[in-house]
């Protein structure tokens, strides 16, 4: 299993796919190389790019580093940039989305060709009461060692119903999901307050795509539409009938033109 080395000595685990230009997928909350949706999507790059795939630290077969900081996952994305040759273009989903954003203000385009964010989560005024009690729920169980409250509280959140997030309670995946509660915590760093980070986006000179599922809620619609609004020059292109559990080969339709 190839490694790389992240600036503070975090081992971060990755893996390569197809042939051509570098292209790196980057996870959301709860999401790593073999439970999410990455792998599905790197199948459908497979002949155009070589695809990277990596663990987020602190999740799959990658080691982490306390304390946590954004600055250190940007870095952790710049070595896997560096394991590419120098250059690559990035995906990242939802809060994903989040890192991919600040990865390319702080980067710039010596490091990152091209970015395709889907569905960042920010949020409208009307939404950010609810983030704030979120944050301080989350702070507040993973700080007692209460990984399975926090990871109901981030499925709650979700939108997951009570009846669903006891059946995965159930389950026999559910102490996997406890171990990765920890990093619930990074993602939610990385989203701020929830509002959209007009600032950091403007400072974003590489070209960007946004995308959005044409079926997703407004709420998740927004953050994609309202960055593309931010970043110079970026467009948002709405994937039909999709959701933000997006399929592979819907988003890949609009991934290869842009990444080529």
């Amino acid at each position: 299993m190839p490694v790389v080395t992240s600036h503070d000595g975090t081992t971060l685990a990755f893996e390569t796919t197809g042939s051509g230009p570098a292209v790196i997928l980057v996870d959301g909350a709860m999401c790593f190389r073999e439970s999410g949706p990455m792998r599905p999507i790197a199948r459908q790059l497979v002949d155009h790019f070589t695809v990277y795939l990596y663990d987020r630290r602190g999740r799959g077969e990658s080691g982490d580093t306390v304390p946590f900081a954004i600055d250190r996952e940007i870095e952790d994305l710049d070595a896997i940039i560096t394991a590419t040759g120098g250059a690559a273009c990035v995906l990242g989903i939802s809060s994903g989305a989040a890192l991919v954003l600040a990865a390319a203000a702080r980067l710039g385009s010596e490091r990152i060709d091209r970015i395709a964010l889907f569905e960042p989560p920010y949020l409208s005024a009307d939404g950010l009461s609810a983030a704030a009690a979120y944050t301080k729920e989350l702070t507040t169980a993973l700080a007692e060692g209460r990984n399975a409250d926090a990871v109901g509280l981030f499925l709650q959140r979700v939108g997951v119903p009570p009846e669903g997030i006891q059946a995965m309670r159930n389950a026999p995946t559910w102490k996997a999901m406890e171990a990765l509660a920890p990093t619930l915590a990074y993602d939610n760093a990385l989203m701020g307050d929830g509002t959209v980070p007009v600032s950091l986006a403007k400072q974003v000179e590489v070209p960007t795509l946004t995308l959005v599922g044409g079926a997703s809620p407004a709420f998740l619609r927004y953050g994609g539409a309202e960055v593309a609004k931010a970043i110079p020059g970026a467009r948002v292109e709405v994937i039909e009938g999709q959701t933000h559990a997006v399929a592979a080969d819907a988003i890949a339709s609009h991934l290869i033109p842009f990444f080529s």
